[in-house]
């Protein structure tokens, strides 16, 4: 078995759950932030939704530069209802899968680097960034939008196993 099909199962699984997170954001609400160093619940959907597009710039590229010297920063997005955080999330998802699958013991074993105006962050084997900067990173942000979810009185859906709100 491969790297790629080995973790698929896991993949599949870690996404479901956040779509479940991300069907629970109410619009109404984007504003609204914990404090004013976190981000806005607009600010984390849309970021969470995002996350998966990661998975073709981790194992299709060698290096990304996360904040290119000489370039603009790219204009907020607004999220305008759900159901289109919802299909962002969606396509991120069907392209990462693919991604995946198509991506070779040998590629999954090759470094690769964050870089931050020219600089390196770090370097890592594209599994590993796989795993910890795009995986762990989704199920980071996906619980912290659950605490979103329950300091606004809307019901945590179950990830892991039953919340207060889902037996």
């Amino acid at each position: 078995m491969s790297i790629a099909q080995s973790l698929l199962p896991e993949f599949d699984q870690e996404m479901a759950m956040t779509r479940t997170i991300l069907e629970s954001v109410p619009t109404d609400r984007n504003d609204w932030q914990p404090h004013p160093k976190s981000y806005s619940m607009e600010k984390l959907a849309l970021h969470l939704a995002n996350l998966p597009s990661w998975t073709r710039l981790t194992l299709t590229v060698d290096e990304f530069d996360m904040n290119p010297t000489g370039e603009e920063p790219a204009p907020p997005r607004m999220l305008t209802t759900t159901e289109a955080l919802l299909a962002e999330f969606d396509k991120n998802v069907a392209e990462a899968r693919m991604v995946i699958a198509a991506t070779t013991d040998e590629t999954m074993f090759t470094d690769w680097s964050l870089l931050s105006g020219g600089e390196t962050v770090f370097t890592a084997p594209k599994v590993g960034v796989l795993r910890s900067f795009v995986m762990n990173h989704i199920v980071h942000h996906r619980a912290q939008l659950g605490v979103y979810l329950r300091l606004n009185d809307i019901p945590v859906p179950m990830t892991y196993g039953p919340t207060a709100d889902f037996s």
